[in-house]
């Protein structure tokens, strides 16, 4: 059984927090950078990977539950759903639009260029940020939940149900198959 120990919750979550953090901060201030189209760029990559690298702990921590270990995984995806899609499209905006503004600014530094495509993008992977900063801190808080590392009547209850919608599924089918025939 897994169980999940508070000191390594605890510098789990400061890395994800911290790497949220420095998420927050390159995008407040990389616009301040443009002239300095090396450094933005160096930023800019650090940012890719943070995300990407909080993405893959959160995965990490889904597959430690205990929920995940005895086959529950439709709660797990039921439950979290949003902030991994979130996640997913979020890094997607955020290479693009990056891959965008140095296309467009590597050679032109002095200039201000702002076509109206990449604001629609701009303006699409801040609302993006603020979405996924908000449920990916809730998940990394919920995943703490010591029920989900943890034999409990909560998962007995859950996977009872679990087994029954099976069951109730196998049984249409059989029947489907006997009226078929």
């Amino acid at each position: 059984m897994c169980t999940l120990h508070t000191s390594n919750y605890s510098l789990v979550l400061l890395i994800q927090l911290s790497l949220l953090s420095f998420d927050l901060f390159v995008n407040s201030f990389s616009e301040l950078l443009r002239t300095e189209p090396a450094v933005q760029l160096v930023l800019f990559i650090i940012q890719d990977i943070a995300i990407l690298f909080n993405l893959i702990i959160i995965l990490l921590m889904l597959f430690n539950t205990y929920v995940f270990q005895v086959g529950l995984v439709a709660i797990l995806l039921e439950r979290f759903r949003t902030m991994l899609m979130l996640s997913a499209l979020y890094l997607t905006f955020s290479i693009i639009l990056h891959s965008w503004l140095m296309n467009l600014r590597w050679l032109n530094t002095n200039r201000f260029i702002w076509t109206e495509g990449l604001q629609v993008l701009f303006v699409f992977q801040r609302a993006a940020s603020v979405l996924y900063y908000y449920f990916y801190k809730r998940t990394s808080e919920y995943l703490g939940d010591p029920r989900l590392y943890e034999d409990s009547p909560w998962l007995r209850d859950m996977f009872f149900t679990a087994r029954l919608q099976m069951m109730e599924a196998e049984l249409i089918l059989q029947l489907v198959k006997l009226f078929v025939e």
